[in-house]
């Protein structure tokens, strides 16, 4: 490497090469990749409770790769017949309501009691990077850390419905490997709500009291789906602010029609930091099993869940198989500029895009 200090105009200046630096990694190290277990493998071991193996089934799940999803869709359907015994808990709330302290305070309540637990956080992700903050883990202290639990946060960069079913299916594969008690937190009161609630059984709502208007930015909807609103933070000088919003949300539940249950949701107060409450919290969820075990309609809305996925998942397949067309994506430019320039209208230009698209599907299958 040449340096301008080496110029005759510096004579009595020279500048040495350096020493060459070593590689950062070790040239002798050899790094094996541990094979990718087989089918069969991946099933007996995740039967087994097997932590690793079931972790490595749900990374088939969450991968895009066309053939880790075949192998995650043989690996599923394996495991469906030893799934199906568990409670399924969706929690959700406000950001900032308290939802991954509480979660760690109801898990460590719940593996008293016995059993272990899956938790499938639905996590925040990047809209710049596409990233994920991943915190769950850090904020869940008791419960990483506990062997009879499991904590999987899944980034929700992309597709909310491809997101959803993933989840889903994660669900199966921790209900094969023996977890009795799963719970589904949700990024906040949002759209992924009702993605969450067609998977769950019991669908808790957490708030917090002593921000202004208790009711104010709850949507109807979500309101709707829960089958119990606990409101958080309920110690110290804010007990009277919480049994306020209580009473404020008692009210607001009586003016919607009766859930299709037949349950009426309770609103309850605790402390997540303080583990306060947390009993009475339980003994509600605990109740609503009875009640829905009683008159039948648990079984009911796991069929009526289980039919939702299968068409949810054929909408999703469809979309896939129309946007990942190579003609497609390029009529889809060509249309899109014309409508953008004002020389089409949006729906003669949709109109044709579905045309050209059925067609080259018939006549595929008349040359089949």
């Amino acid at each position: 490497m040449e340096h301008i200090e080496n110029d005759d105009k510096y004579t009595g200046l020279t500048v040495n090469e350096g020493v060459k630096q070593p590689p950062v990694v070790n040239p002798y190290l050899k790094r094996r990749r541990k094979p990718m277990p087989t089918v069969a493998e991946m099933v007996e071991g995740i039967l087994k409770g097997d932590v690793t193996m079931l972790s490595r089934a749900v990374t088939l799940v969450e991968s895009l790769s066309p053939d880790h999803q075949v192998l995650a869709q043989e690996v599923i359907e394996k495991c469906l017949p030893h799934s199906g015994n568990s409670r399924r808990i969706g929690i959700t709330g406000v950001p900032g309501a308290g939802k991954s302290t509480s979660i760690d305070v109801f898990g460590l309540h719940v593996l008293k009691r016995g059993g272990k637990l899956a938790v499938l956080a639905i996590d925040p992700s990047s809209e710049r990077t596409k990233g994920s903050i991943l915190g769950d883990k850090t904020r869940m202290e008791k419960l990483a850390v506990h062997p009879s639990a499991f904590i999987r946060p899944s980034p929700s960069a992309g597709s909310l419905g491809g997101v959803a079913r993933k989840t889903r299916e994660t669900i199966v594969l921790c209900e094969a490997a023996g977890f009795n008690n799963i719970f589904v937190e949700t990024v906040g009161v949002g759209q992924s709500e009702t993605a969450v609630h067609s998977m769950v059984d019991f669908f808790l709502l957490i708030q917090l009291a002593g921000t202004g208007d208790e009711l104010q930015g709850i949507k109807r909807g979500i309101m709707e789906m829960a089958d119990g609103i606990v409101i958080n933070k309920a110690d110290g000088d804010n007990v009277d602010r919480a049994r306020l919003a209580q009473a404020q949300f008692r009210s607001a539940l009586h003016l919607f029609p009766p859930t299709t249950s037949g349950w009426m949701p309770e609103v309850l107060t605790y402390s997540g930091y303080y583990e306060l409450g947390i009993e009475e919290v339980w003994a509600m969820i605990d109740r609503y099993f009875e009640f829905v075990e009683g008159n039948g309609y648990f079984e009911r809305k796991r069929r009526e869940q289980a039919r939702y996925w299968m068409f949810e998942t054929i909408n999703e397949q469809l979309r896939n198989h129309f946007y990942n067309d190579p003609e497609i994506e390029k009529m889809l430019v060509d249309k899109e500029m014309r409508v953008l320039s004002n020389r089409q209208s949006s729906f003669t230009a949709a109109r044709d895009i579905l045309d050209y698209y059925f067609s080259r599907q018939t006549e595929r299958q008349r040359h089949q």
